[in-house]
């Protein structure tokens, strides 16, 4: 009886150890999301989001959790309003029909105090708790067919005369986001601050409440805004930050003559200073990253990381003294903690180290940072990091449950000599429970970007936890391109997208694939945007290395992707010019993949997303065709409604189970 229960227990260890990631798990963790600290900063408002796999449709709880002690109270004081902020004026929240609710008893009762936004979107308050600032869509130009021709009210024509006709996923109807500002009492008669100007503030495609900032003292707005037009917009990334006096209207560029990306004011709390995010280059959108100080009273401007070799990532927060700022930044294939001291000589310092990435910064109170942190392993959590020691403590576990019962993979970073004599950074994910007396199909990885970093990020789309417990080992490169390794390293990819960065991939892999562990006949190429058009590059290049490709809106032929792409600074700068120029640029001869279909002989899943006016559909459409007309075994998956990413839950569970039936097929 006793050897028999030892078996039992030896038996259900191994089917505990058996349990992997599956797309099913993936898709319903659950996403923490910080919403706000307390007035006291004694407390934190979060929510957790899960998905329903089986209708798509999200359930959310929020949640108050003592910073000190941990404990957690489920609360439900929001109902069915969305959270606005929570200040030393109260908390503040509006509801579908543009009401809204303010409690100054932590949510216990609501006083609804004004209504008229139900158009509204990113709704801030000024501080002053009588001052409210809003963003709505407004009719800026007629573009559509009905608004242009009365007598053709049920017409779908849509006219332009000039580019930036699309954006991302989104045609252009003729309308822009306007930024208002109203006294609570007097909402109806909001002021425009750019009235008949076709301009967006937030910033379109993924702006927010980000893009402005209510003064200290209640009385100017400091907004973003790239204020051109048609091609104009399309060529430039110069946005600007100006300031919006609200008693006279008057609007002062305070970053005339910085040409590249001014974005993400934060007022100190002393509220002498603003600081914000600037690049220097105009048409560089992956242009080193730097914070930049201006005075408010001298306007006098200071850039403080303009001296260290690395770039910025997208946050930052001020210290309680406004003596210092924190922010995250890529490094060595990680994202760290970072501070800046305003009254040190060399100001920089890394706060924390290790194999993870503070994804954002969400707060500070007193010796602490609040912050998001990821891995390879695990999906976002908010810890604190103790800025003293840059330990960290982990705030929410959402999902530590599920990660409990899963075999996790082992994650080394590996230094690879590049054909160049470079050490470069790669990162190796091994299969749970791996064994080295076994031997491994393996994938490399191409990053997109092609200028983003491959930290320890985590997705729903390309986990690398996923592919690992499928059986495959990943190899992910920090090639050419990529920043956390100094600045000439990031950008030495413009302008040479198939030349170094195509040697680095290759590097990677055999040196990954001289270990006995590695199937040296079971090697695949994954990667989505610049990654896919790394695997089409490959499939022409590889020289019988991979057994197998899978392109996710990889650009295929650069020709016909410069004439329906729609940011033109990005194709400009990267590819150095347009293909009719003289000399006609690498990037439309011996950087194309197109040119090399004539040694494609490999097996090649291409995947494309309907809305993806990035990089659009034709570039599937023809990397398929062109797989099909030479007989070459291939896989043509098609997302209608999807734009560059995969963001229903559906459609990511058939991706994924496509993504994986076709390794098993082919690899």
């Amino acid at each position: 009886m006793k050897y028999t229960f030892l078996l039992f227990l030896f038996v259900m260890n191994l089917i505990v150890q058996a349990q992997v990631m599956t797309p099913e798990t993936l898709w319903q963790l659950g996403n923490t999301s910080f919403l706000s600290l307390t007035p006291d900063n004694k407390q934190m408002l979060y929510k957790v989001t899960h998905i329903n796999i089986s209708n798509e449709k999200k359930n959310t709880k929020y949640f108050l959790q003592d910073i000190i002690s941990g404990v957690k109270t489920e609360v439900k004081f929001l109902d069915k309003k969305t959270f606005i902020q929570w200040d030393a004026n109260g908390l503040y929240a509006n509801d579908k029909d543009g009401v809204l609710y303010k409690s100054i008893d932590n949510g216990a009762n609501w006083i609804s105090f004004a209504g008229g936004l139900k158009d509204a979107t990113n709704i801030r308050i000024a501080l002053d708790g009588a001052t409210i600032a809003f963003s709505k869509e407004v009719q800026v130009q007629n573009i559509l067919g009905k608004d242009m021709y009365p007598n053709a009210s049920k017409s779908t024509a849509q006219i332009y005369t000039d580019l930036n006709y699309r954006h991302w996923d989104t045609w252009y109807d003729g309308k822009a986001s306007h930024l208002f500002v109203a006294k609570f009492d007097n909402i109806s008669n909001a002021k425009d601050l750019t009235p008949n100007e076709p301009y967006d503030t937030p910033q379109k495609p993924f702006g927010g409440q980000e893009d402005f900032i209510f003064s200290a003292d209640s009385k100017a707005i400091f907004y973003v805004s790239k204020k051109k037009f048609g091609k104009a917009y399309a060529e430039s990334t110069n946005t600007d930050i100006y300031q919006y006096d609200i008693s006279t209207a008057k609007t002062i560029n305070l970053t005339q003559g910085m040409m590249g990306y001014d974005v993400h004011p934060v007022i100190s709390p002393n509220g002498k200073l603003m600081a914000f995010q600037s690049m220097k280059r105009d048409g560089y959108e992956a242009d080193k990253n730097d914070i930049v100080l201006l005075d408010l009273t001298t306007k006098v401007k200071t850039n403080i990381t303009a001296h260290w070799d690395e770039t910025v990532d997208g946050g930052f927060v001020w210290s309680p003294k406004s003596d210092a700022l924190f922010f995250n930044a890529a490094t060595k294939g990680t994202m760290q903690l970072f501070k800046v001291d305003l009254k040190k000589a060399n100001p920089i310092q890394q706060i924390t180290k290790g194999a993870f990435d503070i994804a954002s910064i969400l707060g500070i109170i007193n010796n602490q940072i609040l912050v998001s942190k990821t891995d390879m392993n695990h999906a976002a959590e908010i810890f604190t990091v103790d800025l003293k020691s840059g330990n960290l403590k982990a705030l929410t576990q959402t999902n530590e449950a599920v990660y409990a019962n899963l075999s996790l993979s082992d994650v080394k970073m590996r230094m690879v000599t590049t054909s160049d004599n470079k050490e470069m950074g790669v990162w190796v994910i091994y299969p749970p429970n791996f064994d080295a007396t076994k031997k491994y199909p393996t994938l490399l990885y191409c990053q997109g970007g092609p200028q983003s970093a491959v930290t320890q990020f985590y997705s729903t789309r390309w986990n690398f936890q996923l592919m690992a417990a499928n059986g495959y080992i990943v190899v992910a490169p920090n090639r050419r391109g990529l920043p956390g390794w100094g600045t000439a390293w990031n950008e030495a990819i413009s302008g040479d997208w198939g030349g170094q960065a195509m040697r680095d991939y290759l590097a990677a892999i055999d040196d990954v694939a001289k270990e006995s562990y590695v199937d040296k006949t079971r090697l695949g190429a994954v990667g989505a945007s610049y990654g896919g058009y790394s695997v089409y590059m490959l499939a022409g290049i590889h020289e019988g290395r991979f057994k197998t490709f899978i392109s996710h809106c990889g650009l295929f032929d650069m020709r016909s992707w410069y004439g329906t792409t729609e940011e033109m600074f990005f194709a400009n700068f990267d590819l150095k010019g347009t293909y009719w120029d003289q000399p006609t640029p690498k990037a439309y001869t011996e950087f194309n993949p197109s040119n090399y279909v004539q040694k494609w002989n490999t097996p090649i899943m291409i995947i494309q997303g309907g809305l993806d006016f990035r990089v659009p559909t034709e570039q599937g459409l023809q990397a398929f065709k062109a797989a099909q007309l030479k007989g070459i075994k291939s896989k043509f998956l098609y997302f209608p409604n999807e734009n560059h990413w995969v963001l229903n839950a559906h459609n990511g569970l058939v991706w994924q189970q496509e993504f994986f039936s076709w390794l098993k097929e082919t690899l």
